[in-house]
């Protein structure tokens, strides 16, 4: 608990971060036995990247305080996990504001939370331009220049970033890249090189969530750590009765490997299997959060957390949640759909609202049912005639039936052309609030949404989400913010 304070306190001050109060008293809190974090992490997207990181942070924080006042007497407190050893830069270089896809040029190498963010001006520019005019434009834009502009990589602007918008609710953001830390693993980066024992063990745990229908997320390799240095990241594997890293002309003998773990567990990065019992080794947490996909890799793990005798939190669905403006309430409520409405697809929206507006009779269910009731006539005259006329009867029946279905696409097909104009509302609506064919959430960034409403933007979701229910959230603008 220590090393961790004093960890946090030496980032915090090297990312010229002066924390708020509630941020510093959390972090003096981590000394204490009764003090419990409640732990999400993600990567670090350029500008937060989508809406969900936000969401899984608010749920963090939300679940920090039920549990304070269901447990006084203990402190529990939210954890921000930056995955600054990721290197998949790809999936963090570029966010979407107002359906302008913003991109960070950088020819990237290693762990993403190293890299200088020194050529990032472009990227800043078309970000904030994208801000407009708005009330809280200027605070988030000069936000995002402080934080990206005013630091020497991607871990430190994150953090800066994240900080300015939850230090009022103590949220403390952790850079697990340090080598006091990795040096409280050190036993297990070794133990797991050296015997490969996380492949057998969640190998045979993926074994028995397929009975039950589970798909695995995540598949385990012989050896689950990268060589970690400035500028390389890259897989450790047992070749030729020697440690190598991949691309690279850097090879070890297991004493020398063991030696170097000893010395230097700060060149040693766990993978995606191996992060979470990291985590669990150098934080007191208690519960994690996470969205649908983590969720199942976490259980995947479980044997795995269990050979280590590291103990397993419990995974909290993170809270999911659609903002929705006046303007689209509006358009809803002409549309005459409701809220659940709006989650089906265009074209049943479409269909149901011509079979609802339509002064024709499009629906064939009646005339169908009237010659239901003729074939019946037919198929007994036939029958009486000859019983093996019965199926042609039936075959004739089943190829109308076919032929009345068709027609009676044609028909609101036909209708559509006439009211071509409403139903195009309707796909505006649906791009506006599932941009990309997707979940608002997993595309769309927070700063549209800061720009509009402030501070009063974060607060809002602390407010509306119950980190226990489970359910999602639809977010609904006040008459008064137009």
């Amino acid at each position: 608990r220590q090393t961790l304070v004093r960890v946090l306190k030496e980032q915090y001050a090297a990312g010229q971060i002066h924390p708020s109060k509630p941020v510093a008293d959390h972090i003096e809190l981590l000394g204490l036995e009764n003090s419990f974090t409640i732990t999400t992490g993600h990567q670090l997207n350029i500008f937060t990247g989508p809406l969900y990181f936000i969401f899984k942070i608010v749920t963090a924080i939300n679940l920090a305080g039920e549990l304070k006042s269901h447990f006084p007497d203990k402190n529990f407190i939210p954890v921000y996990w930056m995955a600054s050893e990721d290197h998949d830069f790809e999936e963090i270089n570029h966010t979407y504001i107002g359906d302008k896809k913003i991109t960070w040029q950088h020819q990237a190498q290693g762990a993403t939370g190293r890299l200088s963010v020194q050529d990032m001006a472009q990227a800043i520019r078309e970000y904030t331009g994208r801000l407009g005019i708005s009330l809280h434009a200027p605070s988030l834009a000069k936000m995002i220049e402080t934080a990206y502009s005013g630091h020497k990589n991607l871990a430190e602007a994150t953090r800066y970033l994240v900080n300015a918008l939850f230090e009022e609710y103590g949220l403390i953001v952790l850079d697990a890249d340090h080598p006091e830390l990795k040096k409280q693993f050190t036993p297990i980066i070794t133990e797991d090189i050296l015997h490969q024992n996380s492949y057998k063990a969640i190998n045979s745990t993926m074994e028995e969530l397929a009975k039950i229908g589970i798909e695995s997320q995540v598949n385990p390799r012989e050896i689950n750590f990268f060589y970690l240095q400035d500028g390389l990241r890259e897989r450790l594997v047992f070749e030729n009765n020697r440690y190598q890293v991949l691309n690279s002309d850097i090879s070890f003998s297991a004493a020398e490997l063991q030696e170097k773990i000893n010395q230097h567990p700060e060149c040693f990065s766990p993978n995606v299997v191996m992060r979470p019992i990291y985590q669990e080794v150098i934080l007191p947490n208690i519960a994690y959060v996470g969205g649908g996909a983590e969720i199942v890799y976490w259980l995947q793990l479980k044997q795995n957390f269990d050979q280590y005798g590291v103990d397993f939190p419990i995974l909290i669905l993170r809270n999911s949640a659609m903002f929705i403006s006046n303007k689209s309430e509006t358009a809803l409520n002409r549309l005459r759909f409701s809220l659940t409405d709006i989650f089906k697809d265009a074209e049943n929206l479409k269909k149901q609202w011509i079979l609802n507006h339509s002064e024709h009779t499009l629906n064939l269910a009646d005339e169908w049912q009237e010659l239901t009731c003729i074939f019946e006539k037919i198929k007994l005259r036939a029958h009486k005639i000859d019983p093996t006329l019965t199926a042609s009867t039936l075959a004739v029946k089943t190829r109308l039936e076919k032929a009345i279905h068709n027609l009676e696409k044609k028909l609101i097909k036909a209708e559509k052309r006439n009211h071509a104009d409403s139903l195009s509302k309707i796909d505006t609506l649906k791009y506006k609030l599932f941009p990309m064919n997707g979940l608002q959430e997993r595309s769309e960034n927070f700063g549209m949404f800061y720009v509009k409403y402030g501070p009063e933007f974060i607060s809002s979701l602390i407010k509306s989400f119950k980190p226990l229910d489970f359910k999602f959230t639809i977010l609904l603008e006040e008459p008064s913010s137009n």
